[in-house]
Parts: structure tokens; sequence; C-alpha cells
């Protein structure tokens, strides 16, 4: 069986990427498993400074998912270029993911060239959930216009390639995701999570912190799917699909809605070994739906 596809001219062995957010820097689950296994990691986003986080409690369970408010902590890109990217590369030789936050678009431009500097890194990853603090406080994704000037922003100052990660709280993601292609993006990653909420009813205050927080896991599958779907009839650049992923017959569905890798992220907290199992376990879920070769079947729907 075919497992491996060609990603902006990058090959990976198989489609299988941890999310960000959900995987560290990779470097902490180096013990746990051999990560050449995986196609890519996209590594836990980076800011320009080293942040602490939100306050706790920052994780609610739900019923197949979760909400998380943990703030982008991080240590900063100073020390994500010199310390982390290095001694992961020594013990990873597949595609290394750059995920890059800002609240501004000199932070997105500063981080994003620091990035594409370093060696190690194969693409860069660009959340725009972030809330523009010169623009009111809106989430650069929530609006086309600001997409594109990240995208544009990230761009200028990257020859890698520049996926852009989308959010899915916005009324319109196709119109989004074009006016990120229209300014030159690479690929696009989508979807990051919904905004969600849980309330302590015996307290009588809401379980996270910050209020609301990212809404993840088996649950955000379907609505996933389609944004992915959506996206890939409209646009023509490559697609990470992510958002519920936790079989490999997830990702062969994901693909077939039109994604050319997939993301895992929340089945990681729940699974460590979640990625291991989903690539191990491809070449059989292919054999048996007849499929030979993973290309075949990328937006066949």
């Amino acid at each position: 069986m075919a497992t491996e596809v060609n990603f902006c001219g990058i090959r990976l062995r198989n489609p299988v990427i941890p999310a960000s957010g959900t995987f560290g820097f990779g470097l902490e689950m180096a013990d746990v498993y051999d990560l050449d296994v995986l196609g890519g990691i996209s590594l836990k986003g980076t800011t320009r400074e080293a942040r602490f986080g939100n306050e706790c409690p920052r994780i609610a369970e739900c019923p197949d998912g979760m909400i998380n408010s943990v703030g982008l902590q991080n240590p900063g890109i100073e020390v994500f270029v010199k310390e982390k990217l290095p001694a992961l590369r020594k013990i990873y030789s597949g595609a290394i993911i750059a995920n890059i936050s800002g609240f501004s678009e000199d932070e997105y431009r500063e981080c994003c060239e620091k990035a594409a500097e370093a060696p190690e890194v194969d693409i860069i990853e660009v959340n725009i959930s972030c809330p523009n603090v010169h623009g009111g406080g809106l989430a650069f994704g929530t609006s086309a216009k600001a997409a594109a000037a990240v995208t544009h922003v990230a761009k200028s100052v990257s020859t890698k390639p520049v996926f852009i990660k989308l959010s899915p709280n916005v009324t319109d993601i196709v119109e989004i995701a074009r006016a990120c292609e229209d300014e030159g993006a690479d690929g696009l990653t989508l979807i990051n999570t919904l905004l969600g909420m849980r309330i302590d009813i015996a307290r009588r205050r809401p379980v996270i912190a910050n209020r609301y927080g990212g809404f993840s896991g088996r649950a955000i599958f379907p609505i996933a799917l389609r944004m992915v779907n959506q996206v890939a009839r409209a646009c023509r650049i490559p697609i990470m699909g992510c958002g519920g992923v936790a079989t490999a017959e997830d990702v062969i569905e994901m693909m077939m809605a039109g994604a050319t890798a997939v993301q895992v992220g929340a089945e990681n907290l729940r699974d460590p070994y979640a990625c291991k199992r989903i690539a191990e376990e491809l070449p059989e879920v292919m054999s048996r739906l007849g499929i030979k070769d993973l290309t075949e079947i990328i937006g066949i729907v």
C-alpha cells in the first residue's frame, strides 16, 4: 500500500500529523514511541515572547471531546529556534511544521521570519485564531481582509511553504480560505477549535477560568469534514484536514473530502499512542477498501 503523499514538494511517509498543541514540541513524546512513524509533526504554537498562558482551570471535559483555554503557553520564538528545533531534528527525520501565533502583524512577521530561517523547519503553519490587539480584539481569522493581511506578511518573509490555519468560528470559511489563497498561501489547515463553554452547575460558574475555550474532539469531526470539503471544492491549494480525527478510517474520510494530509489533535490527549496506531492501521484499512495509493482518493467526493 502506498501511504506516501507529496506536500508542496515535501515527501511525507504517510499523511498522519499530530496537531499543534497536542504533541508539545515532539520531544515530550520521544520516549513514548519512535517519532519516525509520523508523516510530520505540527509543533506547539509559538509567539514572540514567552507566555505562561491563561489562568486555571483551563480544561473542561465534554462528551466525545474537550474544551481548552491554555492560552498559547510557550517559551517564545528564540527558545523555539535555538533549542527546541535542533533537539527535535536530532531524533526525528520527518516534516517539522512550525506553528506560529501572534497578536499583531508585526509579531507574525518577526516569528515567521525566524521560523523560516531555521534549517529544521519544513513548513510554517500560521494560526490566525489569535485576537488582533490593534484591530479591536477580533481574531484575525474571522475577517477575510485580516486573514489576507497575515498571509501577505508571512509570505513576504518565508521561502518555505506557508499554511494558514483557519478558524471555524466564522459565517463563511470559504471566503476566508479564498482570501488567503489569493494572497499567496501555499496551503490551508482546517479546522481550528470551535468556541465552547461548560458550566459547573453546583458552583454556578463557568468551568473554564477564561469562561470560553476551544472545543475539540470526536464530536466536531462532521463539522470539520464539511468545512474541508467546502474549501477543497473552492480552492486549488493543498489542505491539512483536522478536527475530531481519531481513527485510520477518519483519515481516509478526510482525504476523500479533500485533505492531502490529516492532523490528529485531541485524540492524542486521550490516547498518547493515537497517531502511531492510526499510521500503523492505515495500510490495513486501505487494503480493506481497495485503495492502493492514497493520492488516488484525495478530494474524490
